[in-house]
């Protein structure tokens, strides 16, 4: 039989031109529900938005798993082939998409939220340092000077994430350890952060405190928009205001440890802006 073979039952191939805009989808690992009539209030996705038409950080509101995860229950039949083009045979489309290997950036970032969202279920659910309006959620990670730089959501931190180039020598470096990393905005200390258990998937990484605890945020699209902004703040040379001045942060927080103090104020303003300041408390 010539055409791709669903993985599962339901299916949709992570191909959303395959989905009708009212097609009703559920996970296929906890069975929840999403219905385009009524959009998802974890979030904050309104009503009417179609399952191809979610954002690209969208999970599972319910066990977080990834949207191509999710089967079809119902739609509505998307419009037939015009006459005379057959649908294309598997090798036909092997040869016009041929496989993507994922850039560094994407594989850290994947690898950063798989951790993160282990944690989280395993050992911070429940804690009274943790948002629970909010998840895990790796964002806007990019290739920077051979570094991968990106910030990492989480309910109890955000922070700002480097990974050092291939090939960079950790032999002397500690866990917990400071140093000063220089980007077009300025330059900033970053935290050291070596995971125990060798996790393959998740090499030795410099951190910088942005937010924590996480209650300024009450929804996921404002945590994971400021959360652009300071990215975008980092890798801003106008932001420097002289390329002498160092501004510093507070050490980033361990998995599992209440946080400690909060990060510098000034610097977390210069690098997410009206973001960070439509996200303050306030009086």
């Amino acid at each position: 039989m010539s055409g791709l073979t669903p993985r599962f039952e339901g299916s949709y191939l992570g191909d959303t031109a395959r989905l009708a805009d009212d097609a009703v989808m559920e996970c296929k690992i906890c069975w929840s529900v999403y219905d385009p009539a009524e959009g998802c209030e974890v979030w904050q996705v309104p009503p009417h938005t179609p399952f191809s038409s979610l954002p690209d950080y969208w999970r599972c509101p319910t066990c977080d798993g990834a949207k191509e995860q999710f089967m079809v229950v119902s739609a509505s039949p998307l419009p037939s082939m015009p006459a005379g083009e057959a649908p294309a045979s598997t090798a036909a489309l092997a040869q016009e998409q041929p496989r993507h290997t994922p850039d560094p950036a994407s594989s850290f970032a994947r690898a950063l939220e798989d951790v993160f969202a282990d944690i989280y279920a395993s050992k911070m659910r429940g804690l009274p340092f943790v948002n629970e309006a909010l998840n895990v959620k790796a964002v806007g990670f990019c290739s920077f000077e051979g570094q991968v730089v990106g910030a990492l959501v989480t309910p109890w931190f955000m922070n700002l994430i480097v990974l050092p180039a291939a090939g960079a020598d950790w032999s002397g470096v500690i866990s917990g350890s400071k140093k000063l990393l220089d980007f077009p905005s300025g330059s900033y200390e970053f935290t050291a952060a070596l995971r125990d258990g060798g996790v393959e998937a998740l090499p030795g990484y410099w951190a910088c405190s942005l937010f924590s605890p996480m209650f300024n945020f009450t929804t996921m699209l404002q945590a994971v928009d400021t959360a652009q902004a300071a990215v975008r703040g980092l890798l801003d040379p106008a932001l420097n205001p002289q390329a002498s001045v160092a501004h510093t942060s507070a050490p980033a927080p361990q998995a599992g440890q209440p946080p400690g103090e909060k990060p510098d104020m000034g610097r977390r303003s210069l690098l997410v802006g009206q973001s960070a300041r439509r996200t303050e408390p306030q009086a």
